[in-house]
């Protein structure tokens, strides 16, 4: 095998974590460069990025998926590393173009898809759970981490140094890729001919949701997600900007933010879920889960102080702990040749969701008029940029984030859909729920059970 040693999850978390590093360390002179590009309606176009990128990633998952089947999990890998960071250099060099490259990467920014298919590929079924929490907080420590270090760097020594530092990280991991991962497919398990033909089901984005309807739980579960998940999309395309623009943070305080509510995030992910999950069991989780985000939200929406930002995001850190929460109800419920399409189906609605939520918000911006018309210079280490709204109607003034308030609307009637989810003897089944023989029905939909265990602040969609 070309690589280093024999394939491990140690060479997944490594590419996962240089990755999102790289990205990580950009948080800051984003915010700026966004602005500086758009001048009007800025959270609108942050939204409508996000949403284009979103959905074509949405789109291209089954089918990288089925070919890195054909071809292995390396060179996708490579290509599609590759063509997330390569947005990277052009911040400086040219803002329109990186914004354009950045909605057209979704075609290939679905590293998390084929690091947990490279995992499966090397992992047992019992360890693979705690392969995929592996990866997770991997990508959770990169982004507790990076953003700090990006702001520090950007307030010290300018936003150049940032960049600059940020695309040789990306090189790194695409060294680090070509190099030291090794092939993790094993070659009986490839077709017999490069030439295979991959059919349009397993390449068709759609297949999943339209199996939604045919099991009234699986329904009730996908609905669920769906109206949770929507809001949650849309607050991590736009509400760093929001905390830096509108609320007044600056630099330095929306790094410290995502490190503390990322570190609390992984607490109540960890020792906060298996606690409840014993004391009040699976289903109550999920609703509790639900009633943190629905305060959350309502939090955002109408705080306007930064410790009322503060507070809310130690709130949004519990409201983590539904995705698990939901993951374990159906692997503990499925019958073990079902629950991978289960969880497929899952997967599939996030990822529409990843399309959906920022273009929501930034429409839902829009039309309250949370515009502004200057960008406030960078100032010194400490002070935050005061909020200057271009358009500050009565909306505005009672309800800073309009988006976030639709959003905890939406999980309101979430909650009252996941009411009605049974506990026990979940009966998922179908005749038509059978997997491949390919190895990307058998891999990615069981990558799909740990994406529903992500961090607070992961953009898989990135």
């Amino acid at each position: 095998r070309q690589g280093i040693g024999e394939p491990s999850v140690y060479h997944a978390v490594v590419v996962i974590f240089l990755e999102f590093f790289a990205w990580g360390l950009l948080t800051t002179p984003m915010l700026t460069v966004l602005h500086q590009t758009f001048p009007q309606h800025t959270f609108l176009m942050n939204g409508l990025i996000h949403g284009v990128k979103g959905l074509l990633s949405f789109l291209s998952a089954p089918l990288i998926g089925a070919l890195s089947d054909v071809w292995g999990r390396k060179s996708f890998l490579l290509l599609t590393v590759f063509f997330t960071c390569a947005p990277i250099p052009l911040m400086k060099i040219s803002p329109w173009w990186y914004f354009a490259v950045i909605s057209m990467s979704g075609v290939f920014a679905v590293t998390f898809s084929v690091i947990f298919a490279y995992v499966a590929d090397i992992t047992q079924e019992h360890e693979r759970s705690t392969a995929y929490g592996l990866v997770s907080a991997t990508f959770a420590a990169s982004l507790v981490t990076s953003p700090a270090i990006g702001a520090y760097l950007s307030q010290a020594y300018g936003d150049t140094l940032v960049v600059v530092l940020a695309s040789g990280v990306a090189l790194l991991d695409i060294g680090f890729i070509l190099l030291a991962v090794p092939e993790s497919l094993p070659e009986e398990m490839r077709p017999v001919s490069w030439g295979a033909p991959i059919s349009w089901e397993q390449a068709d984005p759609f297949a999943s949701l339209r199996k939604v309807g045919q099991d009234s739980t699986v329904l009730l579960i996908c609905i669920t997600v769906f109206l949770s998940y929507l809001p949650e999309a849309g607050q991590y395309s736009s509400f760093f900007l929001y905390l830096r623009q509108v609320i007044g943070f600056s630099s330095e305080t929306v790094a410290a933010f995502i490190g503390v509510v990322g570190i609390l995030s992984i607490l109540a992910q960890t020792v906060v879920l298996g606690i409840l999950m014993r004391s009040i069991g699976n289903k109550n989780t999920i609703l509790l889960g639900l009633g943190f985000q629905i305060l959350q939200l309502a939090w955002y929406g109408f705080g306007s102080q930064p410790w009322m930002m503060w507070a809310a995001g130690a709130v949004a850190a519990m409201s983590s702990i539904t995705f698990p929460a939901i993951s374990a109800m159906v692997s503990r419920n499925a019958d073990p040749d079902q629950q991978g399409v289960v969880q497929g189906m899952i997967t599939g609605i996030r990822g529409l969701c990843n399309g959906l939520g920022p273009a929501l918000y930034g429409f839902v911006f829009y039309l309250f008029h949370v515009e502004l018309n200057e960008m406030a210079e960078v100032e010194t280490l400490g002070k935050a940029s005061k909020p200057n709204m271009a358009n500050p109607t009565d909306e505005s003034s009672i309800i800073p984030g309009p988006p976030f308030l639709f959003g905890a609307c939406s999980v309101l009637l979430s909650l009252l859909v996941a009411l009605f989810i049974p506990e026990h003897n979940l009966a998922l089944r179908s005749g038509s729920h059978k997997k491949h023989s390919n190895g990307a029905q058998t891999h990615s939909p069981q990558a799909g059970g740990a994406e529903g265990k992500e961090p607070l602040l992961e953009d898989s969609s990135v």
